[in-house]
């Protein structure tokens, strides 16, 4: 793996989105700067390929391989992974005018298509004995069914690249056909070991097939891994994920393309406060192994290249105290644990609590107490709500245990030591109309969260981003 002291080596990510835009990849990607190499790009499957492959992120709706882990009819998953096949073919027909390129793409990925249906229905047809349970193969099918879209992606942007004149290789991690899996770290030195980065441009697999089992411990956050291990153990000077919007003062569509500002920098720190909203800039783990490896990480838009995007370290503090984010979830469910006889004893509480959630999986945001009472926020469904309700209520007999919707609108800084803050902040909200449910705020002064009504979500929003932030810019203007 041969670098130059001229040129420091950057390892690049390309989100889902900006994949399904091949041009502005090439131009605002590849070619922006004008050196190309001296840098890895680690690729995610074309936008939607995953949800489906695996089930849908937000909807939940079943893939080929939520049909095929819950199949009652054996059809079903068989027909999605065909009209899968289809939408591969589709892609690649709207990408390659070449007819060669064209019908090579297709014997690519059919090829893989036709032996993971060959592999599931054998798996389906084994596990119809009884000696077998299709239970303890699902992780296995899972991260099968999901290497097909990063190997579909990366194979098509590397032949396209090569067939205008860019030497770009296709470095395979999907182990596709492997004896034995490799830990991670082998596995990524190994596929790029021999590859001249002065003169050749890998593109890399976002799936890793590993014996750490990815997908396991990450889920959907597996090509963030992988991107943040190539950037260690490539010891790059910079990583950077390219996605289809910026790193903003505020969602947007929620408060208006025209108010909302890029950040320019912020820490680690700030990158995992939103990461816990479900809005993550990268996967908190993938974070920690560039945050410990001091490279910094830079989320950029695809498609404004010349813009410098965010930069994200470890060590940025602003120059002066102000809020930078406001985040939130519009649907979140506070589960009260109140009991008159906690008092005294609040730690066997928590532990029974913690046991509990931890059964369940439940996704807890955040939790409040006070002597007799703790509230749990989560971000879940009213039927998981329910059942944690009812465990709960078995080993706790004497407290009483409700449940009310809510929402969290969340103001964030890297430095929020801000003096008559919260009465701004809450005077704010009492001049739109919106009660707060409550409150938190700890002592490092990052993160001010606000409880309140869902129904209030996007006015809660509004008003802090108008006041804290749009005002804010406007007086440092004057």
């Amino acid at each position: 793996m041969s670098q130059t002291d001229s040129v420091a080596l950057r390892v690049e990510k390309i989100g889902g989105t900006s994949m399904s835009q091949y041009q502005a990849v090439r131009d605002n990607i590849i070619l922006y700067p004008e050196f190309m190499y001296q840098r890895i790009f680690v690729v995610s499957a074309y936008g939607g390929i995953t949800d489906l492959l695996l089930e849908h992120k937000k909807s939940g709706t079943p893939g080929v391989y939520g049909l095929f882990a819950n199949d009652d009819v054996d059809a079903d998953w068989q027909v999605a992974l065909q009209k899968l096949g289809d939408r591969f073919n589709e892609i690649n027909a709207s990408l390659f005018e070449q007819p060669s390129l064209l019908i090579e793409a297709n014997k690519f990925i059919n090829k893989r298509v036709l032996e993971t249906e060959q592999l599931l229905t054998y798996l389906q047809d084994l596990c119809g004995h009884g000696h077998f349970s299709l239970s303890s193969h699902l992780l296995t099918v899972r991260e099968l069914l999901a290497s097909l879209g990063e190997a579909h992606s990366a194979y098509n942007l590397a032949t396209l690249l090569k067939a205008e004149g860019i030497n770009a290789c296709f470095v395979d991690l999907t182990g596709w056909q492997a004896n034995e899996p490799m830990a991670l770290d082998d596995m990524i030195v190994t596929n790029l070991q021999g590859i001249d980065l002065n003169t050749t441009l890998p593109i890399v697999t976002g799936y890793s097939h590993c014996t750490e089992n990815l997908m396991k411990t990450y889920d959907r956050g597996y090509s963030e891994m992988t991107f943040s291990r190539v950037a260690v153990l490539m010891r790059a000077s910079e990583a950077v994920i390219h996605k289809e919007y910026h790193l903003s003062s505020a969602d947007p569509r929620l408060v208006g393309e025209h108010k909302v500002v890029p950040i320019g920098r912020t820490n680690y720190d700030i990158a995992d406060q939103l990461a816990n909203l479900g809005m993550e800039a990268i996967h908190p783990k993938a974070a920690q192994g560039l945050r410990q490896s001091r490279i910094p990480l830079r989320i950029k838009n695809t498609f404004e290249p010349e813009h410098q995007g965010t930069l994200i370290t470890d060590d940025y503090v602003s120059d002066s105290a102000k809020v930078e984010i406001i985040a939130g979830m519009p649907r979140l469910l506070a589960v009260e644990i109140f009991d008159q006889e906690m008092m005294g004893d609040r730690g066997f509480y928590e532990k029974t609590i913690q046991e509990v959630t931890h059964r369940l999986k439940c996704d807890v945001v955040n939790k409040d107490f006070n002597a007799n009472t703790i509230t749990l926020y989560i971000n879940d469904s009213l039927k998981k709500a329910s059942r944690l309700s009812k465990q709960l209520k078995e080993k706790l007999t004497t407290a009483s245990i409700q449940t009310s919707k809510v929402a969290l609108a969340s103001a964030m800084g890297s430095d929020m030591r801000i003096k008559g803050f919260l009465a701004n902040a809450v005077g704010t909200l009492y001049e739109a109309g919106i009660n707060i449910e409550a409150i938190h705020q700890n002592t490092r002064q990052v993160e001010m969260q606000f409880y309140v009504n869902e129904n209030d979500f996007e006015a809660t929003v509004k008003a802090l981003h108008g006041r804290l932030i749009e005002t804010q810019n406007k007086e440092a203007c004057l």
